[in-house]
C-alpha cells in the first residue's frame, strides 16, 4: 500500500485538531454515548455524562470544531450525531500509511 498524499483539506493541521480532540476522556465518552444513540440531544447527554450543560456545550464545541460530530438544531434544542466518514476515516488502514515506512 503506497502512503497517502496530503492534500490541502487533510493537512497535518487537521489531524492535529482531530486527535487533540480525542485526547479527553470526557469526549471519548462523549462520542462512545453518540455512537450506542445515533442522535442525542444536548439536554440528554448532559444528564447522561452527569455534566452541567456549560462544560458539555465546550466539549462538543471542540468535537464539532474537529469535525468529529454534527448538529441538527430542532426548535431550541441540539441534537449531536457522529461525523461517522470523519470517525471511519480515522480509524482506517489509509491513515495508519501516515506512519508506517512499510506501507
Amino acid at each position: 500500500m503506497k502512503p497517502i498524499q496530503l492534500s490541502e483539506s487533510d493537512s497535518l493541521v487537521e489531524y492535529e485538531k482531530k486527535f487533540k480532540a480525542l485526547a479527553d476522556q470526557q469526549r471519548l465518552k462523549i462520542l462512545n454515548l453518540l455512537c450506542e444513540a445515533g442522535s442525542e440531544c444536548v439536554c440528554d447527554l448532559s444528564e447522561k455524562m452527569d455534566m452541567p450543560q456549560s462544560k458539555l456545550s465546550y466539549h462538543l464545541k471542540i468535537l464539532l470544531d474537529a469535525d468529529l460530530v454534527t448538529k441538527e438544531t430542532k426548535g431550541t434544542w441540539s441534537y449531536y450525531q457522529l461525523n461517522q466518514p470523519i470517525i471511519n476515516h480515522l480509524l482506517s488502514e489509509e491513515l495508519c500509511c501516515l506512519f508506517r515506512p512499510s506501507c
